[in-house]
């Protein structure tokens, strides 16, 4: 057994090459990270316009991004495509990444669609049909955390589920990033699909701000995750999902090399979408919703400061919506479960 070292985006990085071949790392990358990342991002283009990117608010770190629906040709919004498109990536949300690659590779192996379709049907089934179901908001964080900041889930939360009528305890998501100093930003994810958006607000970054601050402890609200971490975090490749569980590992130096952000959505009924029927000018509905957003933006800053988030990062997604029940329905429907 020998050790080489090498030079990788300015950090030094370990590996022992044992007999078998197997390659251990003892820290992640950027382009470890990178790699984990599922999807096309022009897809989700299709259904989400960006408004504004990482604006930002004086005296705090977070980065607001905001979103409307796309509007077609026809000059109508269309949720129920959005709600379809999350329905076709179900499998990447709610199957741990190493089970999709077993999948993929005896698909291949046996040129079929067995394994795969048989997990998609699964992760279907792992969605509840409570009609106030936030599992559609926890989604689209998935998507947008994913294709748009570039951060891959690493706690597949839907696998970890006993009952499809019940929802998992803990964060919404948990995303990760490494600095080129290798530290690991692990992103704590929170969701909330309200019809006002004052209350959807306050709500998430309430929900969120224990897991950023709450002190180090067997009682906080994060030990859960961070013990499943430890046993389930998932790159899908095993040298590097090994190199990931260490820095959940207590008695490992890298548990020391992790630093907690916070991913957020929060979705809203917004007055200045067409009603049925009409049409509208995508440019009128980006105009309101710039207007809009200065509102959203001072109640961002004043809740931050309430739950004394001030001082961590934080990507912060807003997206108005026609109707925040109408989205719900129509996740629902698109998913084939029927409202309770």
């Amino acid at each position: 057994c020998g050790y080489i070292w090498q030079s990788c985006s300015s950090r030094r990085r370990s590996f022992d090459t044992a007999a078998t071949g197997v390659v251990n790392l003892s820290m992640i990358t950027e382009a470890d990270i990178s790699s984990a990342l599922t999807g096309d991002p022009e897809a989700l283009e299709v259904h989400l316009e960006l408004i504004e990117q990482a604006a930002s608010i004086a005296g705090h770190t977070v980065k607001i991004h905001c979103h409307c629906l796309t509007v077609d040709a026809n000059g109508r919004v269309q949720p129920a495509r959005l709600a379809e498109f999350m329905r076709n990536a179900v499998a990447d949300y709610a199957i741990p990444r190493s089970k999709l690659a077993e999948a993929r590779a005896r698909d291949s192996k046996y040129r079929t669609t067995e394994a795969v379709t048989a997990l998609f049907e699964r992760a279907k089934r792992s969605f509840t049909d409570l009609a106030n179901t936030g599992e559609g908001g926890e989604m689209l964080l998935f998507l947008l955390a994913e294709r748009f900041l570039k951060l891959p889930q690493i706690l597949c939360k839907m696998d970890l589920k006993t009952d499809s009528r019940m929802h998992y305890h803990g964060a919404d998501g948990v995303y990760a990033g490494v600095t080129d100093e290798g530290t690991l930003k692990l992103y704590w994810g929170e969701s909330k699909i309200y019809k006002d958006a004052s209350t959807a607000i306050r709500d998430c970054l309430a929900s969120l701000a224990p897991f950023l601050i709450e002190p180090e402890a067997e009682g906080s609200e994060r030990e859960r995750d961070l013990m499943l971490l430890s046993d389930k975090a998932d790159l899908s490749n095993a040298a590097l999902t090994d190199a990931l569980r260490k820095y959940f590992d207590r008695s490992s130096p890298l548990s020391k090399r992790v630093q907690y952000c916070g991913v957020a959505l929060v979705g809203f009924d917004a007055s200045f979408y067409p009603g049925d029927g009409a049409r509208v000018a995508a440019a009128d509905i980006a105009k309101a919703c710039v207007d809009e957003l200065k509102s959203w933006k001072a109640q961002i800053g004043s809740r931050l400061s309430i739950e004394k988030l001030n001082q961590m990062e934080i990507e912060f997604f807003c997206l108005p919506l026609p109707s925040a029940e109408g989205f719900r329905a129509a996740f629902l429907k698109a998913m084939g479960i029927s409202e309770q």
